[in-house]
């Protein structure tokens, strides 16, 4: 049964250089309080196991995204391209961490904008099955699952969470986002939502919601 919270608020990257990082992602996305920065030395190299996905309208929205994050500094992973699901291209931040945007629409409807809808975050995992018991017995619910590809359903509400999540085979993850799938320590990843304080079993930490008042 899934829980009346089950949702991420928000995410936390860690990051070597904050001011940089902070410059990079206002320029880039103008995410405000869906993303939040760490500074950290945790040693980490290669992939790193997951990317965020921003999901825009339109094309256009695509492309202004796309090419906002590599005026900001971004280093292009595969360049915005049409298929048969929409438009889609990924960026590498200067942090290293991973991010795509993307399309199912086929037509601009209005005039284009740095704008997007909804943010997903997908990790990578070993065992797909594993992880996905894991989260379920968290609370939970899965919406889509097939091989190794689980999305889950979350409570999605503008007001409150415009995240999606899912899980992926860690390799084929790398392959979406044209990397390769070698990578060892810190993910430099923390997770804000409904779940409390948990590890699953990649190593993917989630954390309560941040208290903003205080």
């Amino acid at each position: 049964m899934a829980h009346n919270d089950a949702h991420i608020h928000s995410i936390t990257l860690g990051v070597t250089d904050l001011p940089a990082a902070r410059a990079f992602y206002d320029a880039a996305f103008g995410l405000g309080d869906l993303l939040d920065l760490r500074e950290t030395d945790a040693p980490t190299s290669g992939f790193r196991g997951f990317h965020v996905s921003l999901i825009s309208a339109q094309p256009g929205d695509v492309h202004a995204l796309f090419d906002s994050a590599v005026a900001a500094g971004a280093a292009v992973l595969k360049p915005v391209a049409k298929s048969l699901w929409g438009h889609g291209g990924v960026v590498q931040a200067p942090d290293g961490a991973i991010w795509k945007v993307a399309t199912s629409a086929k037509k601009d409807s209005r005039p284009a904008e740095r704008r997007f809808d909804e943010v997903v975050l997908l990790v990578g995992a070993e065992d797909v099955a594993a992880s996905k018991r894991f989260y379920v017995d968290h609370g939970l619910k899965v919406g889509k699952s097939f091989g190794s590809y689980v999305d889950f359903d979350m409570d999605l509400d503008m007001a409150t969470s415009r995240f999606g999540f899912g899980l992926y085979k860690r390799r084929a993850l790398a392959k979406d986002a044209g990397v390769p799938p070698e990578g060892t320590g810190s993910h430099r990843l923390v997770v804000h939502g409904g779940l409390g304080a948990v590890t699953d079993p990649d190593g993917f930490a989630w954390e309560p919601v941040p208290d903003r008042t205080s």
